[in-house]
């Protein structure tokens, strides 16, 4: 069986390639129905294909499983449904596979492959990516294990490490970096677009400062009512946004929208309603809510997830000996997992091994059976036939082992008494060594 991963990140790739690979969770299920139709489509080796998706803001991974491996496929399905050729995205794609890729899922799992070393945040992500897959049929026992499995090392790592004890969250960054702007956050007005759970973290943050004024503006109204209630803040519709854009000091977006939803001409207007006092802006979305040449704009002070890189850092030096503690628990991890592999294969693995010795000795049990009743069928008592069959099924089992020792030259036997003694006198050894 081979296991591979596909991906981009923040590291690999910049804010508009990913956005072009951004799935809301309700494409997932008829996404991963296309990519395994064209793994189908592709050939009978590719069919059948376990699969699954995470996408976030900061990375879209694509996990395989399959009795052979198909990166470059998985390449191509990936560039196309974002529009691109497959060279455009082979310099900013990782591709792992066996240990490497289970290596990988078990780091991000564990916030090491994170913009915000340590965080929490994608260990949900990735849950939710794994019951997208089951909803969708998907997930199968081996990308099953190996996604249950990265929850454990993440669970270990973090209860076991202080891989995040220092972190700073994006929420917080865009917090601090409003703070930098203007004197007293406890004088702005905040508008939130979305009401997602980014939106929800950075709505929680701001709301700790106290702000004049918190209004989530969301596309349906019940949803924002929902969040506006936790911070005592008021609620708009989406729609409403450009004419009260002017109204607002600090603009924090993140929706799943496709296109932009605030664009340059929008901010323009409200700058000058403002008579050109700033707006601090966070777009914490991927794809971007904000148009980019808003960055442009003199009195705009505007950071999309890539710009809070450098703020979300700090405190890198304190968690070097925990990332060091954390990769040695994913190094255990990862070789454990490639144990459970190797046994599954059929080519190396001992579990064909053990389909066969069982299906042997329900062969010579039902031989024995058959005897045994025709024994009693004519008239024999009942303990002379349960020797027999006893009898019979010892010198079944033993026959092979028997002949093992009388064959060969003297090295040869004795390698067979040693291997006969451990696999069938495990008792009488025990009692020696005690």
């Amino acid at each position: 069986m081979a296991v591979w991963a596909l991906g981009i990140n923040h590291q690999t790739a910049p804010l508009d390639l990913r956005g072009r690979f951004a799935f809301a969770l309700d494409q997932i299920a008829p996404t991963l129905q296309g990519l395994r139709q064209s793994f189908g489509s592709a050939g009978t080796q590719h069919s059948g294909v376990e699969s699954a998706i995470l996408s976030t803001c900061n990375r879209t991974e694509v996990y395989c499983a399959a009795e052979h491996a198909a990166l470059d496929h998985t390449l191509q399905w990936l560039a196309q449904s974002g529009g691109i050729s497959a060279q455009q995205l082979r310099p900013h794609a990782y591709l792992l596979q066996g240990d490497g890729a289970a290596r990988h899922a078990f780091r991000v799992a564990s916030g090491l492959d994170s913009m915000v070393l340590g965080e929490a945040q994608i260990l949900g992500q990735m849950k939710t990516a794994v019951r997208a897959a089951e909803g969708a049929g998907a997930l199968g026992s081996t990308l099953n294990q190996l996604f249950q499995r990265s929850f454990a090392v993440a669970k270990e790592v973090r209860t076991s490490t202080d891989i995040g004890a220092h972190s700073i969250s994006m929420a917080a960054a865009a917090v601090r970096l409003a703070g930098q702007l203007f004197e007293d956050l406890g004088q702005i007005r905040v508008l939130f677009v979305g009401a997602g759970e980014m939106i929800e973290l950075c709505a929680t943050h701001f709301a700790a400062r106290s702000p004049r004024q918190m209004v989530i503006a969301n596309r349906t109204l019940e949803r924002g009512e929902k969040l506006a209630t936790r911070f005592d803040a008021s609620v708009m519709r989406l729609a409403e946004l450009p004419e009260h854009l002017h109204e607002f000091d600090a603009v924090i977006s993140c929706t799943a929208s496709t296109l932009p939803i605030i664009g340059l001409g929008a901010v323009e207007r409200a700058l000058k309603k403002r008579r050109h006092r700033p707006i601090f802006m966070v777009d914490l979305a991927v794809p971007r809510d904000i148009e980019p040449e808003v960055k442009q704009l003199a009195d705009v002070y505007l950071y999309t997830v890539d710009d809070l890189a450098t703020v979300v850092q700090t405190g890198q030096a304190q968690r070097e000996a925990a990332v060091q503690q954390a990769e040695a628990i994913i190094d255990v991890g990862v070789q454990n997992f490639m144990h459970w592999m190797d046994q599954r294969d059929p080519a190396g693995g001992v579990v064909p091994l053990i389909q066969q010795l069982n299906s042997q000795a329900d062969d010579w049990r039902a031989q024995e059976i058959a005897r045994a009743k025709k024994l009693l069928a004519k008239g024999q008592d009942i303990d002379s036939v349960l020797e027999a069959l006893s009898r019979g099924l010892t010198q079944k089992m033993l026959h092979g082992a028997m002949a093992e020792l009388h064959a060969g030259d003297l090295d040869a036997r004795t390698q067979a008494a040693d291997t006969v003694s451990r696999l069938f006198l495990r008792s009488a050894r025990g009692h020696r060594e005690r």
